[in-house]
């Protein structure tokens, strides 16, 4: 399988190439050539197969014969060693639980995945020494660190903005050490992400660095979140009722992994794109006008993007083509008391304490229902744990810190603060 740049200025490239440059040299983002859809019989049956066996059938085009079977499927049975269960929370709505692996954050299943390709691709150290450079809103951080931790021929870094991620998120990020390391900018998440593309723009900074990002733009972070909509319909299948699946969106590479997801064959009826008030999306379905804005702060931070870099694929998945984009795709925006009244109502109808990401998800399928029959799955992206400073009071409820978080709670927090590119990049040439 060759992947290509939608800039389109740029050479068509293998998997593993994909994988370590992360983006093309014309910064456009990788997309593979070809999606063929899976064979009828493997829907008709999904229940029969292990996690691990979708998996594999789903994935195995995008990395064809880069990694052989018997290691892909060792990647595959790593990545997801964890469940994804789906519970009901009311009727015709249920949350699919992304917060089981070692995070406690969906983004552990492209991270680890991820990691593990590099690993593979540098097991005989012929492969340069690449520098994975990251911003994040809050999980992707964490997630990224994890996965990484003492990956060889790879140092991480990661930028995220000062006092806007949640205490969870930032010591998942700053207490690794290693080949971790993490800097604590003075600004926003957009402040981050454009650090991080000017880095890749930088012609004197990537003659010396071998830099690859970990974010979403990456086909190894994004490909893999196909994964878990699968293992959702295995469980869902025996309803025989038309699935819709609400994503909290920020970057937008998560819905974007669904709606790949449905290329391949997943009988999905509609995906909604759920946003807080960083209403990009929405406002583009609406208007036809792709309009990014700088993020605004909120209390789903992870979702606090003005300029969501994988919109760019979905575009290209539906040829650009807007009305059928919208025949798949809608999306709906909320404000922050908008949230916090739906993680009220949640735990008030169900017992079921959701996260204000997974609220969000909540309203937007609450609100797609009025209007639509069908069986609705709203994503719960991480664990309500690590947004403490809002469920607690929201909910009055104090929330038990599980063990992967424990053990790095009393862990210290190691950080450099930089508030220019400037600083980055001097950091970057002398480490």
């Amino acid at each position: 399988m060759n992947f290509y740049s939608l800039n389109k200025k740029a050479p068509n490239v293998s998997f593993k190439e994909a994988v370590i440059k992360g983006l093309a040299p014309d910064k456009g983002l990788y997309f593979p050539e070809s999606i063929t859809p899976l064979d009828k019989g493997f829907f008709s049956h999904i229940e029969y197969f292990t996690n691990n066996e979708i998996a594999y059938e789903v994935i195995k085009q995008f990395v064809a014969d880069e990694i052989p079977e018997k290691e892909l499927r060792e990647i595959i049975e790593e990545t997801i060693s964890f469940d994804f269960p789906v519970v009901p929370i009311k009727n015709n709505i249920s949350t699919l639980e992304l917060f089981h692996g070692p995070t406690m954050a969906f983004k552990d299943v492209g991270a680890r995945f991820m990691a593990r390709c590099f690993g593979y691709f540098n097991k005989d150290k012929s492969s340069k020494k690449v520098t994975v450079l990251v911003a994040t809103s809050g999980d992707t951080g964490g997630a990224v660190a994890s996965g990484f931790l003492g990956v060889k021929g790879v140092d991480v870094v990661i930028l995220y903005p000062s006092g806007k991620v949640s205490d969870v998120q930032e010591k998942q990020l700053t207490t690794l050490g290693r080949n971790i390391k993490a800097l604590e900018v003075d600004g926003t998440f957009d402040d981050c992400q454009a650090m991080v593309k000017q880095a890749f723009l930088d012609t004197e900074l990537i003659s010396i660095k071998n830099l690859t990002s970990a974010n979403s733009i990456n086909v190894a972070r994004w490909l893999p979140q196909m994964f878990y909509f699968f293992i959702a319909y295995k469980q869902l299948k025996r309803k025989h009722q038309e699935l819709v699946f609400s994503v909290p969106s920020g970057n937008f590479g998560n819905i974007c992994a669904g709606l790949m997801a449905q290329q391949l064959g997943l009988p999905v009826k509609q995906f909604i794109a759920t946003t807080n008030v960083n209403d990009i999306v929405p406002n583009f379905l609406e208007t036809g006008i792709y309009t990014p804005k700088p993020s605004k702060q909120t209390i789903s931070n992870a979702m606090d993007v003005g300029d969501p870099s994988n919109f760019v694929r979905i575009l290209e998945i539906y040829k650009n083509d807007i009305k059928k984009l919208k025949e798949n795709l809608t999306s709906y925006s909320f404000t922050g008391e908008e949230t916090r009244e739906a993680m009220k109502e949640i735990k008030n109808k169900s017992g079921y304490i959701a996260d204000p990401h997974g609220a969000v998800g909540y309203l937007g399928l609450k609100k797609y229902l009025e209007h639509n029959k069908a069986q609705g799955i709203f994503l719960e992206t991480a664990h309500p744990v690590k947004f403490l400073d809002v469920v607690e009071p929201v909910l009055n409820e104090t929330i038990e810190y599980p063990q992967q978080i424990l053990n790095v709670m009393n862990k210290k927090k190691v950080s450099i603060e930089i508030s220019t590119y400037e600083e980055l990049k001097q950091y970057l040439m002398k480490s």
